[in-house]
C-alpha cells in the first residue's frame, strides 16, 4: 500500500531539484499541497505508450526508465529520469497520449499532481508558465547536445561523459575509499549501451580499457568510478 507522505530523504530529493528549487515558496507550497505519493517495485510499469495523460510527476527516489519498442519487439532504453526531476508536463498541455513506456528502475517513489490540479495551479500561479518554458528550453539544449555528441564524439568520450553524469546523479562514496564513487543506479551493460546508441560488445571493450587505466572498476554489482579527473580528460581529449 502506498505511504501517503514522502520520507525525509525523498522530500529532500524533491526540494533539492534544481528546477523545483527555483520556484517561489508559494508555488512550491501549492504543488506539494496537491501532490500525492506513489511507490513502485523494480520493473513495475508506471505508464504505457498510448495511455491518456492524467498526472504530472516527479521522481523522489529510484529512477524511471523511459523506453520504446523496436519493430522486432525489443525494448530500447532511451533515458532514465532521476530523483528531483519532473516529467509529463508536455502531455498536460497538449492532452496527447503518452509517447513512451515508463518503468520503475529499482524501488521508486513518485510525487504526482493530477491534471485537474495542474490546471488549477497554472491558473493561480502565472510564474509556472515561464518556469516550465525554462524547463523545456533546458531539455532542448540537452537534446541538441546529445545529438551533437552522437555525431561528433567517439564512443570512448561519450561513455566517459555518461559515467560522469551517472556518478553526479547516483554516486555513493565507497566505504573502503572515500575518493571512489559507486554508481548507485544498477545498469546492465546492455542498458548502458542503449543509452549511448552502441553495441554491448563495444561498450564492454571501452569499459575494460578504462578499468586498465584505473579510471573505473567493474564489479558484479555495478561500476565504481575511481578517478573522475581521468574520465573528464577522456571526455575532453576526444572532443
Amino acid at each position: 500500500m502506498d505511504e501517503p507522505i514522502l520520507t525525509m530523504d525523498e522530500r529532500e530529493a524533491i526540494n533539492g531539484g534544481r528546477w523545483f528549487n527555483s520556484l517561489s515558496p508559494s508555488l512550491r507550497h501549492d504543488i506539494l499541497r496537491c501532490a500525492y505519493v506513489k511507490r513502485f517495485k523494480d520493473g513495475d510499469l508506471i505508464v504505457a505508450r498510448g495511455d491518456p495523460p492524467t498526472e504530472w510527476t516527479a521522481v523522489a527516489k529510484g529512477a524511471v526508465r523511459v523506453s520504446s519498442t523496436s519493430l522486432s519487439g525489443k525494448q530500447i532504453t532511451l533515458t532514465y529520469v532521476e530523483p528531483g526531476v519532473w516529467f509529463g508536463d508536455v502531455a498536460m498541455f497538449d492532452g496527447d497520449q503518452r509517447t513512451h513506456d515508463a518503468y520503475a528502475h529499482d524501488a521508486t517513489t513518485l510525487l504526482c499532481v493530477s491534471r485537474n490540479d495542474f490546471q488549477k495551479i497554472l491558473s493561480n500561479h502565472g510564474e509556472l508558465y515561464e518556469a516550465l518554458m525554462r524547463l523545456q528550453a533546458r531539455r532542448i539544449r540537452t537534446l541538441f547536445g546529445l545529438v551533437e555528441d552522437l555525431n561528433t564524439l567517439p564512443l570512448r568520450a561519450r561513455l566517459a561523459k555518461q559515467l560522469l553524469h551517472l556518478v553526479r546523479s547516483y554516486g555513493v562514496p565507497c566505504l573502503s575509499d572515500g575518493n571512489e564513487m559507486r554508481i548507485g543506479l544498477q545498469l546492465a551493460q546492455e542498458e548502458l549501451a542503449q543509452l549511448l546508441g552502441a553495441s554491448r560488445q563495444r561498450v564492454n571493450q571501452e569499459l575494460k580499457s578504462m578499468e586498465r587505466e584505473d579510471a573505473i572498476r567493474i564489479e558484479q554489482g555495478g561500476l565504481v568510478v575511481r578517478d573522475r579527473e581521468m574520465l573528464m580528460r577522456i571526455a575532453d581529449a576526444e572532443s
